[in-house]
Parts: structure tokens; sequence; C-alpha cells
């Protein structure tokens, strides 16, 4: 607390004495740049139309092969890539937020390397189809996600009911009873 406040001082005893030098004795080529936060640009994305998409190969992400920038959509949002740092969005043309990297989705970790090249028979989805159906086309993960879960569950309790059994009749456990 102390160092932060001897900071603050600093910075607007600085901030004074240059507001009290003529601009001549200023006019040197000494430059000094004081930024708070977090100096990352936020990416100029302008798209004119909605974009149309198409479903990457293996993955609920889509892709965006018209526009001038890497943009996908998934699960809801618009995400984009932008010097080397990631954004996201409710709608295609922004605001964009950043994201940092353990909120970016993993799927993005694992796009195959060609992910940019629609695959052969595939057409682009026009937007508006997109924004419609795409609850439903995710609807199949959600599925399997649960299923999942059913099954990943029904394993433990079986483990569980296993280890009591075992637990309850060996001596020196906790359920042994004499």
């Amino acid at each position: 607390m102390r160092r932060q406040m001897l900071f603050l001082l600093i910075v607007v005893l600085a901030a004074i004495i240059g507001l009290m030098v003529p601009g001549e004795a200023l006019s040197g080529d000494v430059d000094v740049n004081i930024g708070i936060g977090v100096g990352i640009p936020l990416p100029r994305v302008i798209i004119s139309s909605p974009p149309a998409v198409f479903l990457v190969p293996d993955t609920y992400v889509y892709y965006a092969p018209e526009v001038a920038v890497q943009l996908f959509f998934y699960s809801g949002y618009w995400y984009t890539l932008n010097d080397g740092y990631w954004f996201r969005s409710a709608d295609y043309s922004g605001p964009w937020g950043y994201l940092p990297p353990s909120r970016v989705p993993v799927v993005f970790l694992h796009l195959p390397p060609r992910y940019y090249e629609i695959p052969r028979g595939q057409k682009l989805i026009p937007y508006g189809q997109l924004k419609k159906h795409w609850k439903e086309w995710e609807e199949p993960r959600y599925k399997e996600v649960r299923d999942w879960e059913k099954s990943y569950h029904n394993q433990w309790r079986t483990q569980d009911e296993d280890w009591k059994k075992w637990k309850g009749g060996k001596p020196g456990r906790g359920g042994y009873k004499k």
C-alpha cells in the first residue's frame, strides 16, 4: 500500500513539474510514456454484410472464409484472432472484448491445420440460417456430453459400490465388524 502511494505521489509530482516547464525546454528528443492498462489493441473488424460460414470438420466451430480477418462462430459467440490475441463478441461486427488465454475455448486449440479450407461438397451457410438454427445444430453435441456424463457417473457409482464392498469385508478397514 505504501509503495502504491509513493508511486502515485511521484507520478503526480512529475506531472506538476511537467506543466511548470516551458514548452521550449520539452522540445528535445526525449519521450516518456506511462501507460496504464493491458495494452492490447482491440481489433478493427469491419464487415460490411453478414458473413457466410462453413462448419469446420469434426468440430462445432464455424469459419467465415470471405472476410479479411480470421472470424469464427462457436457456441453463440463470434471469435477473432488478432496479432496473437483472441477476442469475443456477441455480434460479428463487435464490440470486441479481449479474452485471456485461459478463457479461450479449447476447441480453438484443436482446429485442424487446414480449417480455413471449405471441405469438398460443403456449401457456405448464410448468416440468417446460422443465426436461426445454430442451437438445434449443436443439440447433438449437448446430448453427447449428457450421455458421457451419465456413463461416467454410472462408472463411478459402480466403482464406489465395489469399494464399499471391499472396504466393508476386510479386517482393519472402516466397515469391518467383529
